[in-house]
């Protein structure tokens, strides 16, 4: 009988290993350091709505990632304080930003034997937006890097780059599983593409990143943890 699944691909970021919540802790820090530089009208959670803003302005640009959040700090620091931040608190979120790049690797619950258990049976592909170099550290640390039989890392996620994506890596979208946290990157656009796009909830998830389940579809699964994601695939066929 032909498998309906031959190539299983993993988000990487808040789907195999944390991540986003490096982004909120500096992003806490951020707003701790400019609190006696900005308007009284301007509490904590303002000035995240005004960083937020940025970063998706800035999306073009830079790029995802922790030099994007970064630059955009500086931008929003420099924007909210009608550019009279002090050189010292610039110094201070660079500083921030370099510290996420040195955070150490910690895998999400069952993230290793899910990998381990689908690269016995099938073609195992990382799919990840991100800074190159910070992408490739995280992979470097979290061990799993040998049991991928392909990495991609991209600068945005559309149907059309899944569809090229798994047709070098496997037998085309159609008889391919996206995983990850996001509806936005890693569910919608998958099964637009013609694949299954699998859910895994994280606690924390960026708000760029949202999007309304794909519910209608029958290629749209949902599971709690990766621990499920074997039996799941197998369900398939």
């Amino acid at each position: 009988m032909t498998r309906k699944l031959t190539t299983i691909g993993f988000d990487a970021d808040d789907t195999l290993w944390h991540d986003e919540r490096f982004f909120r802790i500096t992003q806490d820090r951020f707003a701790e350091l400019l609190m006696d530089h900005v308007p009284d009208d301007l509490d904590s959670q303002a000035l995240g709505e005004r960083l937020l803003a940025a970063e998706k302005q800035n999306l073009g640009r830079y790029g995802y990632g922790v030099k994007g959040f970064t630059l955009s700090m500086i931008e929003t620091a420099i924007d909210v304080t009608e550019a009279q931040v002090p050189a010292c608190v610039i110094q201070e979120l660079i500083t921030a930003g370099q510290m996420m790049l040195s955070y150490p690797i910690e895998l999400l619950e069952n993230a290793r034997t899910a990998v381990e258990a689908l690269a016995d049976s099938h073609r195992v592909v990382l799919v990840t937006k991100g800074d190159l170099l910070d992408q490739e550290r995280k992979l470097a640390q979290s061990g799993l890097g040998d049991l991928f039989d392909g990495v991609e890392i991209v600068s945005e996620k559309t149907p059309q780059i899944y569809a090229d994506i798994f047709l070098r890596h496997g037998d085309g979208a159609e008889r391919a599983m996206m995983v990850g946290n996001s509806m936005r990157s890693d569910v919608v656009p998958a099964i637009e593409a013609g694949g299954w796009g699998t859910y895994v909830p994280h606690g924390l998830i960026w708000e760029v990143e949202f999007a309304p389940a794909p519910t209608h579809s029958p290629r749209y699964t949902e599971i709690a943890d990766l621990g499920a994601l074997p039996a799941l695939v197998a369900e398939i066929g």
